[in-house]
Formats: structure tokens, sequence, C-alpha cells
């Protein structure tokens, strides 16, 4: 007995309910339609939710409140016109399923959308022209244009007004589909001579309350007579068409008489003004015969009706017309398959085409929604649905030509993860037409698998100087579960790199696991960088792994070649080249050098102008130059030669230099003395040069000394009292952008390659390896607003920026400020003639900024010597 009873109860819930509201059209969102709960024999509101099915697809018509099943009018609020058009009656059916203690019910829900009068008639065309013969009898009818409103029933046009006068009058219609025409009538005869036209108000009213109208102005010209009229057999005729004749069919072949000859008796036939653009491109009218034909294929299911009013008018000068109304009615043949739709459960994790189950659902549990319609009528839309393929579920009747899919058996994902349905709907036409729909119900699992990445490590090669931002590659972790339990994110472990955060370094995108760099690596200061990342489903708990990943930077030719020997003036250097010098003879050495290394730091010398090949020649590898001809008839000419240093990069760069060759009367001593300089040096001539030379000297040692011991009391000063500060100030001072190249170093390397200044030979400057603090300010240095050592120069280079550089000292200087520099680990300076060694010349434009056209400090080359300088300095 109890188990009859407990088989009754889950009957009853299981079976479907359908549940009628009216509402009326344009109500403000939000509004009460009705409560589903008070409609259900359960009442327990507080054990029970509704929830909308997913085959009602705008969800944002109607919504359902979860706990008692209220229906209410959504955001985009109800509009019978747009839903329905000018069908009758609008009905808005949709499905709701409720559950109570674990069991489902589903309620068919119909809404009926109730018309307003919220539209008011109008016509296609505010201004309508009519002709008439003023030989019109009394009761000549006029079609005019169809008015249009959007409501239906009493909302819809109900009457027509014409201004009042004493020849026309008005006349309403309803037409085959129900829609109200009006026809202008004629209440007395016309006289063209006395009155040649009329124009009329015409007002179409509808039924509303209150009523709406619209107007249009109606202009009818009077024709000069013509005695007889067209005349049709029938004025009205009905043809019978099936939906599936073929085009050029024959319809009617229509004949209108009339007795007058010539051109009053020619008869030409055309549909009027009455006839929608739907019918005319369905059929055809031939103008001359008057046969309707069929133009284009029909559908039943879409009209099933057309009226078409077709005018017949001869060709006299005042043409006289008469009009036929041809009805055609659409008979239905079985000309369409049924449709299946099947929905699952809103707000379930489902898919098109596929709906999800729980291996812990109870028999006889709701799946799916299957719905089957046929556009075709009577017995040929009657459609029966049939399930196959599978014991397990189980297809019920719900209502109509809706079916439930439930399951009949308990389920277990681990031996069955995944059910193919066969779902087949037949209609009852002659021959039948079946429809056969696949449907997947697949067994949701739990959370038991962790992502697992394609490789423990990964490495990628990146090649230094790329742009910030800069996709690096992309790790990918497969997690072999279901929904949010198999959706990987990914994030970086933060770790620190050089005192910095990584995440400072690259990001990883989140949802694809791609790496992107979020500043410039610099191959000198950073060779490889270890990331470690953690890839986490979306599972309940989380599940997750993690790798590892070496980027490694790879070395670019960045940088160009400099020349450091001789000293190059705007780009140019002069080279006295005795008469008497004999062919073959070394007369001057080029000397260069490139920051790379390898093949790109491989260096190649050569001249441009082939028209001094002649004369001149410079050693590819060595860059000494040779004299090849005879200069013995050259005395005082000069000779202008383009140098250029190329480097064996890929890209190669280059640097171009003028070389200017003198031919004087007397040869120098030596090949280092054999380069002159250009006329801004030539007041330096008159000084004495041994003399020169050893006031330079004297001075640079006596500046060194000082220098030396200042700084080492300044460190034993710090190192003493203020270790903890010192560390402070060092984080406070390193910047993280001396992993970037600047793009301010680059362009005035290469704006200014030609305006080099030479200093003491490499070797008694630097050391075998430089030290880490020379290789940060060197990558530093392109700043002047960060780097104390280039504000010293500005204050150095202010001081002489009236004066041209000269090769000898002047001791008529004030003397200036020390400066500061980062040893390292602190800052500290050096006297300022020092530092004057380093400063560039001048342009004499009043400009002394750091990428001054005429400043020769902008080579990386001479940066690396300044650095090298003052470390060992």
């Amino acid at each position: 007995t109890l188990r009859l009873l407990a088989a009754a109860c889950l009957l009853a819930l299981s079976c479907c309910k359908t549940v009628r509201y009216r509402t009326d059209e344009e109500g403000v969102p939000g509004t009460v339609i009705g409560t589903l709960a008070d409609e259900l024999p359960v009442k327990a509101p507080g054990e029970m939710s509704f929830r909308l099915m997913r085959q009602f697809s705008n969800s944002s018509l109607v919504r359902v409140r979860e706990d008692d099943g209220q229906l209410s009018i959504g955001e985009a609020g109800l509009d019978r016109e747009r839903l329905c058009g000018q069908a009758p009656q609008c009905v808005l059916a949709f499905d709701v399923v409720s559950c109570w203690r674990e069991r489902y019910r589903l309620v068919h829900v119909e809404l009926e959308v109730r018309d307003i009068n919220d539209n008011a008639p109008h016509f296609p065309h505010a201004q309508m022209a009519l002709e008439v013969s003023e030989s019109a009898a009394p009761g000549t009818r006029l079609p005019l244009e169809v008015a249009v409103d959007e409501d239906v029933g009493s909302n819809s046009i109900q009457s027509f007004q014409v201004s009042l006068n004493s020849h026309f009058g008005v006349e309403a219609q309803t037409r085959a589909d129900g829609a109200r025409c009006a026809d202008l009538v004629l209440l007395q005869e016309l006289d063209r001579e006395r009155q040649p036209s009329y124009t009329l108000e015409l007002v179409a009213k509808d039924g509303g309350s209150p009523a709406r109208s619209g107007t249009a102005t109606v202009h009818v010209r009077v024709l000069d007579a013509n005695d007889n009229s067209p005349t049709f057999a029938q004025s009205s005729v009905t043809v019978e068409l099936p939906e599936d004749a073929p085009p050029g069919s024959l319809l009617l072949d229509l004949d209108a008489a009339d007795p007058d000859e010539g051109p009053n008796g020619e008869v030409v036939y055309a549909f009027s003004s009455q006839v929608p653009p739907e019918a005319r491109r369905l059929f055809r009218l031939d103008p001359r015969s008057g046969r309707l034909t069929l133009e284009a294929a029909v559908d039943y299911e879409r009209t099933r009706t057309y009226e078409l009013d077709v005018r017949a008018q001869d060709r006299g000068a005042s043409p006289r017309a008469a009009t036929c109304t041809v009805v055609v009615r659409l008979t239905d043949v079985n000309d369409n398959a049924p449709r299946i739709s099947i929905s699952a459960l809103r707000g379930a994790a489902s898919t098109a085409g596929v709906a999800y189950v729980s291996e812990a659902a109870a028999s006889e549990s709701f799946v799916a929604l299957v719905s089957a319609t046929d556009r075709d009528s009577g017995a040929n839309g009657q459609v029966r649905c049939s399930l196959r393929s599978h014991d397990h579920f189980a297809l019920q009747r719900a209502y109509e030509d809706s079916y439930m899919i439930v399951t009949t058996a308990a389920l277990d994902r681990e031996r069955i993860p995944e059910y193919n349905l066969t779902v087949v709907a037949e209609d009852l036409g002659s021959p039948p037409f079946k429809t056969v729909r696949q449907y997947t119900v697949r067994v949701s699992d739990e959370n038991d698998n962790a992502p697992l990445f394609a490789k423990p490590l990964y490495e990628v090669a990146v090649p230094e100087n790329n742009p910030p931002g800069a996709y690096i590659t992309t790790v990918v972790a497969r997690d072999p579960d279901l929904g949010h339990n198999g959706k990987v994110t990914y994030r970086l472990l933060e770790t620190q790199v050089m005192g910095a955060p990584i995440s400072t370094y690259v990001s990883v995108d989140p949802a694809t696991g791609a790496i992107y760099a979020l500043r410039t690596f610099n191959y000198e200061i950073l060779k490889q960088l270890d990331l470690r990342i953690q890839a986490t489903d979306g599972g309940s708990p989380q599940l997750s792994s993690s790798t590892l990943v070496k980027v490694r930077m790879v070395d670019q030719n960045d940088n160009p070649p400099v020349i450091i020997h001789p000293v190059l003036t705007n780009g140019t250097v002069e080279i006295g080249v005795s008469s008497k010098t004999s062919r073959d003879s070394l007369i001057a050495q080029i000397k260069a050098r490139d920051a790379d290394d390898g093949a790109n730091a491989e260096l190649t010398f050569a001249f441009l102008e082939e028209s001094q090949q002649d004369l001149f020649t410079i050693n590819p590898s060595t860059g000494d130059i040779m004299l090849r001809g005879d200069l013995s008839e050259e005395l005082g000419q000069l000779f202008k030669v383009i140098l250029t240093v190329t480097d064996n990069g890929r890209p190669p760069l280059a640097t171009t230099a003028t070389v200017n060759f003198l031919v004087t009367a007397t040869a120098p001593s030596s090949i280092q003395d054999i380069t002159k300089p250009t006329s801004w040096e030539g007041k330096a001539l008159q000084w004495d040069i041994p003399l020169i030379v050893i006031i330079i000297l004297a001075g640079s040692c006596t500046l060194l000394l000082v220098a030396i011991i200042t700084i080492a009391t300044t460190c034993n000063r710090r190192k003493k009292g203020n270790d903890m500060k010192n560390n402070a100030a060092l984080k406070d001072q390193i910047d993280i952008s001396h992993l970037e190249k600047g793009h301010q170093e680059e362009g005035s390397q290469r704006g200014n390659m030609f305006e080099v200044r030479t200093f003491p030979s490499k070797t008694s400057f630097t050391s075998t390896e430089p030290s880490p603090a020379a290789e940060e300010i060197s990558t530093t240095e392109s700043s002047s607003d960060s780097t104390c050592l280039y504000e010293g120069q500005k204050r150095l280079r202010g001081q002489s920026g009236e004066q041209g550089f000269a090769a000898t000292p002047s001791y008529n200087k004030e003397p200036a400020p020390p400066v500061a520099i980062w040893k390292g680990h602190s800052f500290n300076t050096i006297s300022a003639r020092e530092a004057e060694k380093f400063s560039g010349k001048d342009s004499g434009k009043g400009d002394s900024d750091f990428n001054d056209s005429d400043s020769d400090i902008s080579g990386d080359a001479l940066k690396k010597d300044l650095i090298t300088h003052m470390q060992n300095g």
C-alpha cells in the first residue's frame, strides 16, 4: 500500500499543468501577472522553487520569481503589435518547472496579451491623387489607399470621414482579409468646365476609447469625357490555388469589354494602388491580355488569402476604368516536416543539443522538454513523438505536442558518462513526413583531476631590446574535468629578481597562459629569467600544479662602431700629407671600436669616394691609410674622401666620417702628428707644445691625487657611521630601469656618431673584468635627470658654452664645484677639472643639452671610457 501511494505521488508531481493568465500590453515592467504557487495543489511555498525553461528564448518579456513562481512583466515590456502583429489573438506560451522535495513538475503557462488602443490610424501617403471623368455617373466609386492601424479588433480602424462637400462622400468596406478600407463615392455629376479639381480631407478613426484618428489630403482631378467605361463580366472572382503550384501557373484570364472604338476601346490592365507589394511580387498581370499568373512560390502557412484589385482602363483621351476584385485562396498540402525543439532546464549547465544530469539524480527526474511543431494544418500538422536507443530514459507526454525526457533508472557516470538519444517526430499527413533529432545527455562529474602542464620545463629565447609588452611564450595546462572543474586559470608565482618582484618583469594572461614582457631586457645585465607559473582549476576545492619557464636573453647588434682616433670635429678630420711622401707609405692610422661582442664587434674600414682610390687606400682590417699616388705636383691641394667603419652584425651598423688630406711642403715627424687640427684649433699653434703637455700632465696628476684622498676620507666616514643609512639610500637610488636600454641613449648615439673625443688608451683605463657598478652607470647615463654625473657636466659645459674647445687648458677659469658619481654602493665626488676632461665641445649656438648636434659625448664608446675611468680613478 505504501509503495502504491508513493508511486501515485510521483506521478502526480511529474505530470504537466496548464495555467492561463491575461494582461494588457504596454504594462509597466514589474507589474504582477499572477503567482504559480497559488495554482498548484502543494501549499508549501517555502519548500518550492520555480525556474523558466530554456526554450523561452526572450526571458526579458516575463520574469518568474523563484520562491513562489510570481509572474511579472520583464524589462522589455509586452508590446502586442511587436509580438503577434495583426493576429486577432496574442498568446505568449512558455514553460516553468517547479521543484518540491527534489521532485520536478512542469507548468505550461499561456499568457494572453490583450490589445489597447496605443496606435493611431495613418495613411501610407499624406497626399493622394485621384482622377475622375466628368461623365462619371453618381455612385462611381474611387478606391482610396488603405489606412493602417497596428491595433486589432475594436481598436483598429472603424470609420472614415471626408470633409464636407456636395460632390463626394466616403464609404467604408471590409476586405476579405479583415482590413477596413474606404472608397470615395461620387454623389452628383461633375462639370470640369465649372470646377476642374477638388481638394478633400480624409479622416480615418478607430474604435478605441479614447478614439484615435489619422488624416490625408485627397486631390481629385476631373478629366474630360469618355462615354463608355470598360466592364468586367463579374465584379468579384474567387480562385483556389494549391500552395505547391509551380511559378507560371495560370490563375485567371480576365476580360473587360469596352464598346468604344479606337483608343477609347483599347483596354489595359493593372493592379490598383490597394494591392500590397508582397502580392505584386507573387502574382503577375499581363497589361495587354489580362492573364493573371503565379510569379513566385506561395506558402499556405505564411498567408492563406490574397485579394487583388485589378483595374481595367481604356486608352482614350479621358480614360475610364473599372475594377474587378480577385480573391486567391490557397489550399494546404503536406509540404512541411515536423520541427523538434529540445530544451534543458533553464539555469542548468547545458548547451545546445546537450543536457547534463547528476549521477545522483533519482528515477523519473526531469531532464529536458521536447516540443514538436508542424506548420501544416489539420492532419498534416498533427505530430507524434517517440524516443529510441536507450533504456535509462523515457518520453512522457506533457501537453499537446510537448513531451518530457525523464530518467527511468539510476545513472552511473563511471560506467556510462554519456547517452546519445534519438527523438523521432512524425506527422499524420499523406504521405507522412518524419524528422529525427539526436540529443546528448551527459552525466556530471566531481572535481578529481588537477591541471597538468604539457611540459614540466619550458625553455624559450628572447632577443634583447624587446619592446615592453612583447610576447614571450605560452604555457598550456589541461584539466580533463568538465565545466568549472576543468576551467584553468594561470598566475605567476612571486619571487625576487635582482631585488625587484618578478611581476615587474613579466605578466601572464590568466585565461590563455600567454607570457608577455613588461620591460625591455638587456643581455648585458640579465642573461636568464626563471619563472614559475601555477595553473588552478575552478572546482571546489580547487586543484593546482606548476611549471618552470626559463627565459634566455639573446644578444643583438645594437651598438654602432665609434672612431676613437684621430679626433673628429663635427664628423670631419684633416690629415696633412707631405708632397715628398713616397708611394706605399703609411700616412695615417684610423682606430675604432664597437661595444658589441663576437661578429658584431668585427670592424671593416673603407673609403666611399672612388675618385680618390688612385691616391689613397685604407686597409679594411687595420685601418692603415697608405699613399698610392704621387703628390709632388699637388702642393696645397685638399683631397676629400668619405670614410665608413662597418661592423659584421646582422643588420650591420656603420659610422661615417669625412677625411680631408691636405698636401703640405714638409712631413710631420710621426704618424700621431699627421692629423691636423681644424680651423677652430688653429689658435693653439702659437703655444709651445712641450710646455702644454707638461702642464696638462702635472695638473691631471694633482687633481687625481686630490680626488683619491677626498673619496677615501668620505668612504671611511660613511662606512663607520652610516652603514644602515647607506643601505636604505641604496634601495632608494637603485632604479630597476637599469635593465632597460633607453631610447634617448640610442638616439643620441646615432645622432652624434661623428663627434667623438679621444681619451687615453683603453688598456690604461680599464680592467679585465668591469665591475657591476660601471655597468649600472653605463646603462643609466642616458637620463640626465637621474644621474648626478651629467648634472655636473651641465654645470661645466655651461661655464664654457661661449668658448670653443681648445687643445690647451685655460688658466683663467674659475674653480668649479666637485661632481658626484655613483660608485656601486654610495655617491663619491671627483674634482671639477677631472670631470671637465669628459665634457664635450659646445656648438656655440647657446645650446648645451646632452643631445646637442655639436657635442661629441653621445657615443657608446665614450660613455664606457668615462665610466671605466671614474671607476679606476
